[in-house]
């Protein structure tokens, strides 16, 4: 390839004397306030073309191979002190995402957190470019919107306006690589109101418009208008120079899906009074020249490619190629379902035109128990609620591993944390919520801390203990157990009902009281003061791993065969918080039957009255009746 031929282009003005109705402009944004990143004009000019181009190279794992032939070379390097952010950086910040599933997880995050200023819902689907007719990814969302500054925050890198402990979001990283993880260029719509004005901005971060004019620094062009209600129009938003507000323009329409700038403006119809449209488009394509996304075997779903060789299985035979803990890694659908623990109240997840139903993973378990993990986080007291249990479709199935939430978002999806040697751990899942440590930028690992490593630790003791004790229940032989070794990473942050095993005396009278577990179909909520519900009616425990009377429930039902060994809690204090905790839990359910004794006489009492006033109503009505009724004279 030769020198790139640079000639400035006009900005279209088909249909545009409606919305610009004065002489009033914004300059565009450069990503990273405070890098020397500001373009000259020749920065800025481009080839004219018919079409929104295409990135030299459609391949993700090779669009980093950037060029440096057509990098023009600055006219004085050492002029500035300011350092430059090459665009190749944005190649190699979004590698991150090792997989595509999980840069739209983050895009749908910016959409949850949107919920304490109103979001009702967010729309992913799949649109086709009005320029070629090649598919783009949108993601949409009905919250407060960005204003100017806002949006410019969100498009340069480290900046986070969420303040809130519980949002999901915090590096301010996450858009700019879940956007190039997924295609070459996006182009972000965003409205914004308040109390004095209502703003639009448009802001587009593509990096094929800047390798193929070859800069050697990331330009962001960003246009803002407000709304002037004399007019009832947007104006544009009055600040620098007409020319720079132009020029942004003009590289948004040349290099965008949309031809002019009544198109552009078009883009705001759907949104709303508020709210944010992200447009992802130049979707990569894998080694084999596909694109990534399969939107046809399922129109109702996103899928990756391949997904064809799981679906083909014949759904009658309960394999594990079709269980929810196989398919959520190439259908989109199957993995928004479990994304999150508990899906805000009237929030709704939109999938190609259908909610996205909620999944707990927790309700896919039999004989299910609660176990209770403190870790020493530093003097902070942490508490967390583990639930462990057999997949009901187990033995058949070989999936096993833990679902471990951070802050309502999933982290870490059926996480090994065993090698599982023969079918020892078979089946066996478990779900937790921790908090108490902290992901990775991309959202799909925890930082290795040794916080981390107690607590895989002691999962590896937990999954291997609960098959020990409870896998005669779904057919296995039960063999002599083995002493499940307390890591000394974590010894000093065991629960006392973490405790290893030792021999059970069947003549000894039970220590220990049974806590009934409750679930809900539909949400599980793994909060300390939870409740859950077993369906089965199957091993119910609260607070410890196993019991004396859980083990001589299994032997009377002859659900497995007798064992000569079984575990039992090593610490009576244990036992005891236990039994207090139950004396507790029966003293609420007593005072909840006496509210609901009184709310039923209330009740009773309010029908009587009632059916008293509508009697009376009646009678009245007779008499209204009759009073109307006036014989004529004679």
């Amino acid at each position: 390839m030769g020198e790139i031929g640079m000639n400035c282009v006009k900005s279209e003005s088909e249909g545009n004397s409606s919305l610009i109705q004065h002489e009033e402009f914004h300059m565009p944004y450069l990503v990273n306030p405070g890098l020397d990143v500001q373009p000259s004009v020749d920065d800025t000019i481009f080839s004219a073309s018919p079409i929104c181009p295409a990135p030299l190279c459609r391949q993700f794992w090779k669009a980093g191979n950037y060029d440096d032939e057509f990098v023009p070379k600055p006219r004085d390097q050492y002029k500035s002190n300011y350092l430059h952010v090459h665009p190749k950086f944005l190649h190699s910040n979004a590698t991150s995402h090792k997989w595509a599933f999980g840069a739209i997880a983050e895009l749908i995050d910016n959409a949850i957190d949107e919920v304490q200023n109103g979001a009702s819902s967010v729309i992913v689907d799949k649109v086709s470019n009005p320029r070629d007719g090649s598919p783009y990814l949108l993601i949409q969302d009905d919250g407060g919107g960005m204003d100017p500054e806002a949006i410019r925050r969100c498009m340069s890198f480290g900046f986070s306006d969420k303040k809130s402990t519980s949002a999901i979001g915090r590096y301010g990283n996450g858009f700019k690589t879940s956007t190039m993880r997924l295609g070459a260029d996006v182009i972000v719509f965003s409205r914004h109101a308040n109390n004095r004005t209502t703003t639009q901005s448009i802001g587009l971060l593509s990096y094929t418009y800047l390798s193929l004019n070859g800069l050697d620094r990331i330009v962001v062009p960003m246009v803002d208008y407000e709304y002037n209600k004399s007019t009832d129009t947007f104006v544009p938003l009055p600040h620098h120079h007409k020319e720079q507000f132009q020029t942004s323009k003009s590289i948004i329409l040349q290099w965008s899906p949309y031809r002019n700038e009544v198109d552009l403006m078009k883009q705001f119809d759907d949104i709303g009074p508020h709210g944010t449209k992200v447009i992802v488009f130049n979707l990569w394509f894998t080694d084999d020249e596909t694109l990534e996304f399969e939107f046809e075997s399922d129109p109702e779903d996103v899928c990756l490619q391949g997904s064809n060789n799981f679906k083909n299985i014949n759904g009658k035979n309960l394999t594990s190629e079709v269980h929810i803990g196989i398919r959520y890694r190439y259908s989109l659908r199957v993995y928004l379902s479990i994304l999150y623990l508990r899906v805000p109240q009237n929030f709704k997840i939109i999938l190609r035109g259908k909610v996205v139903e909620h999944h707990s993973v927790a309700s896919d378990l039999k004989y299910p128990e609660i176990i209770l993990y403190r870790p020493h986080t530093g003097g902070t007291k942490e508490e967390v609620l583990a639930t462990i249990g057999f997949l009901k479709e187990a033995p058949q199935v070989n999936i096993h591993g833990f679902c471990v939430y951070h802050k309502n978002r999933l982290i870490l999806p059926y996480w090994q944390v065993l090698s599982y040697d023969r079918s020892r751990g078979r089946g066996v899942v478990g779900v937790l919520e921790a908090n108490f440590i902290e992901p990775t930028h991309n959202k799909q690992d925890f930082e290795r801390t040794s916080l981390f490593q107690k607590l895989e630790a002691r999962l590896k003791d937990m999954a291997w203990e609960y098959w020990d004790c409870h896998c005669g229940l779904i057919g296995y032989q039960i063999k002599k157990p083995i002493r499940a070794p307390v890591s000394s990473l974590d010894s000093a942050d065991a629960h006392p009902s973490f405790s290893r095993n030792e021999p059970l005396d069947t003549n000894t009278s039970l220590n220990f009281a049974r806590v009934p577990v409750h679930r809900d179909d539909h949400v599980v909520n793994l909060r300390a003061d939870s409740v859950f519900q077993n369906d089965q009616s199957s091993i119910q425990q609260r607070g410890v791993k196993r019991t004396k009377e859980d083990v001589l429930l299994a032997l009377g039902n002859g659900i497995m065969q007798p064992a000569s060994q079984a575990a039992r809690p090593r610490n009576d204090k244990g036992a005891l918080v236990l039994m207090q905790e139950n004396k507790k839990l029966v003293a609420k359910c007593l005072e909840h039957e006496k509210v609901e004794e009184e709310l039923n006489y209330k009740v009773s009492w309010l029908k009587g009255e009632l059916e008293l006033a509508q009697h009376e109503y009646e009678r009245m009505l007779i008499v209204l009746q009759s009073l109307e009724f006036v014989k004529p004279e004679d």
